[in-house]
């Protein structure tokens, strides 16, 4: 699985690495920065939830 974030869209809600730490962190602006575009399996889930709680809908997973 890899992600990317289009940070135009992105408004530093938070929710992505309040939910998926392993996979994201947060600029100095609380803005979304992926940790790793490719997510490992153990961290999918949380990957996932990070995703469909994004209320920009700024986080985009492909099944590669």
């Amino acid at each position: 699985m890899k992600l990317a974030v289009d940070l135009a869209r992105c408004t530093g809600h938070g929710r992505c690495y309040t939910l998926a730490p392993h996979v994201f962190d947060a600029d100095d602006e609380g803005h979304c920065v992926l940790v790793t575009a490719e997510v490992a399996p153990a961290y999918e889930r949380e990957a996932r939830s990070a995703v469909v709680n994004c209320p920009e809908d700024a986080i985009a997973i492909s099944e590669e």
